[in-house]
């Protein structure tokens, strides 16, 4: 954290849909650090006072806006040092019923913060991305790869001073939208767990190491890395059964069949991309294709990962697999639910 606050203090930090889960939580990192100033900007009129209110801070500025809007983003990005761009349209059906939304939010949207982020000289800019954009078979995954391209193809370009990296994540736990929550929701309705395939599995990680994540490669990364956080998955089936016994729930669990768009596993690197993917401790560091790039030198150096999913790729099939036992070890590491058990039991 000395590293980060030598990078944070005193500069400005622009955070695009800084209103949801991972704006707060960065919000929280940030403020200790000292910095100049957090720019909120998102669509959300009520979460913006809310998340004012919350904080009651004069470091925090919000901005209306969408990103969709190539001068509303010019404007708010006047000044700023660092953006990190996480709005995005982010639930699997929804977007496969509105396609074109997707696109304009997930890809141009953020060629809008990239374009905006040259033009007024920020520092460095960090995409958050998803396990979904990699071997894409859904809108929001696609439109996600894409973004993740377009980041790739104009840090080529070099245009300016600013640098363009990215980030990949699964499953952030207890995320608005996410399953926890609404395994919760369902269980104030005294109604079964509902999940689509009981093999299905995910990556799944804390809200606070996807922060760690982001804030590394605001650190570390170069023009057009890519990183990842090493993660465990969890079956969907092992998880629904974890939080009901943390509940005590006797209500059952119902599988209602794999929704349109989704996988039975997610894949975080692809195989194409191991070689090209650095081992650095509790990350991997995905590098961009180059031209006249010498792979002889991942498959024959050290500059590969060195382990046996060179040739799977890194999939929440074949990474570490919590039991039950540790999933309930896991969310009881969670405040929300610490809080929704107190309560739950009343």
């Amino acid at each position: 954290m000395d590293d980060i606050k030598s990078v944070i203090e005193n500069k400005t930090i622009l955070v695009t849909g800084g209103t949801g889960s991972f704006g707060n939580a960065v919000v929280d990192n940030l403020l200790p650090l000292n910095p100049k100033k957090i720019i909120i900007f998102s669509r959300d009129e009520k979460k913006q006072f809310d998340m004012s209110n919350k904080y009651n801070n004069e470091k925090l500025k919000f901005i209306t806006g969408d990103v969709r809007d190539r001068d509303e983003i010019s404007h708010a990005m006047y000044g700023v040092d660092f953006v990190f761009h996480a709005a995005a349209l982010k639930q699997v059906p929804n977007c496969e019923f509105f396609p074109w939304e997707a696109i304009k939010t997930n890809t141009l949207g953020a060629h809008n913060v990239i374009d905006a982020a040259i033009k007024n000289s920020v520092k460095r800019a960090v995409f958050l991305s998803t396990d979904k954009a990699v071997y894409p078979i859904n809108a929001m995954g696609m439109t996600k790869a894409l973004m993740e391209r377009i980041m790739i193809a104009i840090s080529r370009e070099k245009r300016g001073e600013t640098v363009l990296c990215g980030t990949r994540y699964g499953n952030v736990m207890y995320t608005r939208g996410s399953v926890i929550p609404f395994f919760i929701d369902l269980m104030k309705l005294n109604e079964p767990l509902r999940i689509t395939d009981k093999k299905m599995t995910r990556f799944i990680m804390p809200l606070s190491q996807s922060v760690d994540l982001v804030l590394y490669a605001l650190s570390n990364g170069q023009a057009g890395d890519i990183y990842v956080r090493k993660a465990p998955a969890a079956a969907m089936g092992d998880l629904a059964q974890a939080m009901a016994e943390l509940f005590n729930y006797d209500k059952g669990i119902k599988e209602v069949g794999i929704r349109p768009g989704e996988k039975m596993h997610e894949t975080l690197i692809s195989s194409e991309e191991i070689i090209r993917t650095v081992d650095c401790g509790n990350y991997y560091k995905i590098m961009p294709e180059a031209p006249n790039m010498d792979y002889r030198e991942y498959y024959l150096g050290d500059k590969h990962s060195k382990n046996k999913l060179l040739s799977e790729g890194y999939t929440s099939a074949n990474t570490k697999r919590l039991s039950v036992a540790e999933i309930k070890e896991l969310l009881l590491s969670l405040n929300e639910i610490k809080e929704e058990l107190k309560n739950f039991r009343k």
